[in-house]
């Protein structure tokens, strides 16, 4: 029996790794801004790292979205995952109608 790779569970491990980076960059930003907003008085070179980790989460994540654009395999599995959310709206309206 032979095994097909489903395109659902196909990952990509440069997706996967963008998206780590990305998520540790929003995760450093907010814990930076919560930890700011409980100090007073807030230094000003505190909005500036609090800029520096916002522009650092704005790259990763354009980077994740760039990858995505340019990716064949990550194309693939945005597109079988927006045809099964139609399939899966379609066979909602279906059934109440």
């Amino acid at each position: 029996m032979s095994r097909q790779l489903s395109v659902e569970t196909a990952v990509c491990t440069e997706h996967q790794r963008l998206t780590e980076e990305c998520q540790r960059a929003l995760e450093n930003w907010d814990e930076r801004r919560a930890e700011f907003s409980r100090t007073r008085p807030v230094r000003p070179e505190a909005g500036d790292e609090l800029l520096r980790l916002q522009a650092k989460y704005a790259r990763a994540q354009t980077l994740v979205q760039r990858h995505i654009h340019d990716c064949l395999l990550c194309q693939m599995v945005a597109g079988a995952a927006e045809q099964n959310a139609e399939n899966r709206s379609a066979g909602y309206f279906e059934s109440i109608l």
